[in-house]
């Protein structure tokens, strides 16, 4: 299947998409107006141990969302959020009295197996990050957003979101999958100091060769159609394809991701583990608070792996989630790494440090 036809994205979401862009202060003020209009329900509702799944993409990230939203109470972000994100109540409430047809799961443009519907858990609230902190996906300027961070009204604003999700969901715990919350997670432990933190972490090896393979099919994608591309950039989906951006976590010089460039991409990922590793050491509250997942432990023991982060998160009917899935967990078969010995030699010496700090 061409990528054009893979990397869909439907006429009323693009012009709606491109509406709410244009009107953001808009959209911002109704989002505040719905909480004035609910704030007797939803001042009720208290944000306990909300749960944030955050790694690097292609780390297990969207499985164990996945996983996660099927336990009963977990409330998440879904596809049909988007385009209109910052009224949740009176969208979702719009969307459960009309007649919808059901839609058949289909593979997600990732070509990784995972199918999706519109009522599948997604990462959806970073378009609410990038409005109130506008240069957080700037690579030339620090992303960190931690202890130190003050933004009251992102922090009332952000809050309110979640109760309205909790209060029309039905729920009483929030879950979230964000990839750029890995340089947030001191911000978000301060603003909820309860929070659950499951941070998954993979080979460098196979890590890289899943970037890479979705990379270059991003690209291919967004050439063969700008929707694409123009949806991806409203989203906040940057961590491939043509407007890639690479997180910058500050102190050293700015990385340029191309294709095959292992050095770079080596690097990066070298990187970011390693500040996630030396923010987990200085900092025992977020250590207390965060669970690291290896995608090989998963795939080879699915089970013993879910019930401990099923117990981390003090979630205490997932047994019958993991009977679901242990059988489905398994590692890719539908690409392998094709790295020569020289690119393998490079990733080595560039991740051997980080590698070994997480006892691989």
């Amino acid at each position: 299947m061409k990528e054009k036809q893979i990397f869909q994205v439907q006429k009323w979401v693009d012009i709606f998409g491109n509406f709410i862009e244009k009107t953001k202060g808009m959209w911002i003020s109704l989002g505040n107006f719905e909480s004035k209009v609910l704030k007797e329900d939803i001042e009720k509702i208290k944000i306990t141990q909300p749960i944030y799944v955050s790694g690097l993409a292609r780390s297990g990230t969207t499985i164990l969302l996945e996983i996660l939203s099927h336990h009963k109470g977990l409330v998440s972000q879904q596809y049909k959020d988007f385009p209109p994100v910052y009224t949740p109540y009176w969208w979702n409430w719009l969307l459960n009295h009309m007649l919808v047809k059901k839609v058949a799961p289909v593979e997600r443009a990732h070509r990784d197996g995972i199918l999706v519907t519109p009522d599948s858990p997604e990462a959806v609230e970073e378009s609410l990050w990038m409005h109130f902190f506008p240069e957080v996906h700037n690579p030339i300027k620090n992303n960190i957003l931690d202890q130190n961070t003050n933004n009251p009204n992102f922090e009332i604003f952000y809050k309110n979101h979640i109760r309205k999700l909790l209060l029309i969901r039905k729920g009483n715990r929030y879950l979230a999958k964000g990839n750029y919350n890995i340089t947030r997670l001191e911000y978000i432990l301060k603003l909820f100091p309860n929070a659950k933190f499951i941070i998954p972490i993979r080979h460098p090896v196979s890590h890289l060769a899943s970037l890479l393979k979705q990379h270059k099919l991003f690209c291919r994608g967004g050439k063969e159609n700008p929707k694409a591309l123009r949806h991806l950039q409203r989203i906040g989906h940057f961590e491939f394809g043509l407007d890639i951006r690479p997180i910058n976590i500050g102190g050293k010089e700015i990385i340029t991701l191309k294709e095959r460039d292992i050095i770079a991409w080596a690097n990066y990922w070298s990187r970011i583990y390693g500040y996630i590793k030396d923010r987990l050491e200085a900092n025992p509250q977020l250590q207390a608070a965060s669970m690291i997942i290896k995608f090989e432990d998963l795939c080879a023991n699915p089970e013993t792996t879910l019930q401990s982060l099923m117990s981390h998160c003090n979630l205490t009917e997932g047994q019958i989630i993991i009977d679901k899935y242990i059988e489905k967990i398994k590692p890719p078969s539908y690409y392998k790494p094709d790295f020569t010995d020289e690119e393998l030699e490079i990733i080595k010496q560039e991740t051997q440090q980080v590698v070994e700090r997480f006892n691989y």
